[in-house]
């Protein structure tokens, strides 16, 4: 359970800029409260949710929809649940 490194961070930064403003101001508050509390595991489920279009990424931020198929995890569903509480 490793903590990120600077790089580490600032990468994970620039990847979660996102084309909806929406999606870039909810993933921002979630990165200013939590960056450094972030494991290696959290960066895995955050990419595979970063990999997802900006209006999918948006339902889920939303609570519009719920995560399915691999993303139906308890990781990335607790990700989910503290950025939709910011």
């Amino acid at each position: 359970m490793s903590r990120l490194t600077e790089l580490e961070r600032a990468r994970l930064r620039w990847r979660a800029r996102r084309g909806l403003l929406e999606n870039d101001l909810i993933i921002t508050r979630y990165l200013d409260a939590y960056e450094t509390q972030l494991t290696d595991e959290d960066v895995s489920a955050l990419t595979q949710l970063f990999e997802l279009g900006d209006n999918d990424l948006l339902d889920l931020l939303l609570a519009r929809k719920e995560p399915e198929g691999v993303l139906d995890t308890p990781r990335i569903r607790s990700i989910l649940g503290r950025m939709r509480e910011l």
